[in-house]
């Protein structure tokens, strides 16, 4: 257990150099964001395309019309009562059946070490089981905060995809892995993403109405105009 401690202060070292850039890229100027719904018709456009050694992760129909685009954080409450929430209701209605095309991309937010401890770990199990990880690390996230008892957490998370403690430790000393989720953070950065969950709807950032989490039926909103059959006029 040492060792995964020490494992992962390296990987908080590089998380706190990422997301240091997080800050910077909040004082600089940037073109207003467009909302989703603010140019009807604006062609799909992917903003962040892989800049990395790894799989981008992917569900759904690649041929679909609508692209959704989401940054989250192993990390982040709100992205953890989106995936457990929300996101059941929005992969039945929408990308089981090949409405749209959804992306998951990695973003780190306080507490960083959690973040990057979570992405390495999920990356670690391989393409059929990141999945399993990630969801898995929203719902315990709860346990965790609540316990502070993030190894053991994290190691029954690792065991219950079929990883032993000696490759969780690989895992997180892995400069290649780490140099990759550098990479990842900084294709973010240069998105303009600074906060999560964000979530780009053929590469246009959607909002929730003000003072709300994105839902189902807001983005149910949103998405359900881009999808309505085109009509051509007799």
């Amino acid at each position: 257990m040492q060792l995964i401690r020490r494992r992962l202060a390296s990987a908080v070292a590089i998380a706190t150099l990422l997301t240091a850039g997080v800050a910077a890229a909040r004082t600089q100027d940037a073109a207003p964001a467009a909302s989703a719904d603010a140019k009807p018709g604006t062609p799909p456009v992917d903003p962040n395309p892989p800049m990395w050694e790894g799989p981008e992760y992917v569900m759904g129909n690649p041929k679909a019309k609508v692209t959704l685009v989401e940054y989250a954080s192993a990390s982040c409450p709100h992205c953890a009562r989106f995936d457990v929430l929300e996101f059941p209701g929005l992969k039945a209605k929408y990308i089981d059946t090949g409405k749209v095309r959804y992306v998951f991309r990695e973003f780190l937010t306080p507490p960083e070490e959690l973040a990057a401890f979570g992405f390495l770990l999920a990356r670690c199990a391989g393409e059929a089981k990141y999945w399993t990880v990630v969801d898995q690390f929203f719902h315990d996230q709860t346990e965790i905060y609540t316990t502070h008892d993030v190894h053991g957490v994290v190691l029954r998370i690792a065991k219950s995809v079929g990883l032993t403690e000696p490759q969780v430790e690989a895992c997180i000393d892995s400069k290649p892995a780490l140099d990759a989720l550098n990479a990842r953070m900084q294709a973010a950065l240069n998105a303009k993403i600074n906060s999560t969950p964000t979530l780009l709807i053929n590469g246009v950032e959607f909002h929730a109405p003000e003072g709300k989490e994105p839902d189902l039926a807001s983005l149910s909103a949103a998405l359900d105009p881009l999808l309505a059959p085109v009509r051509h006029k007799k």
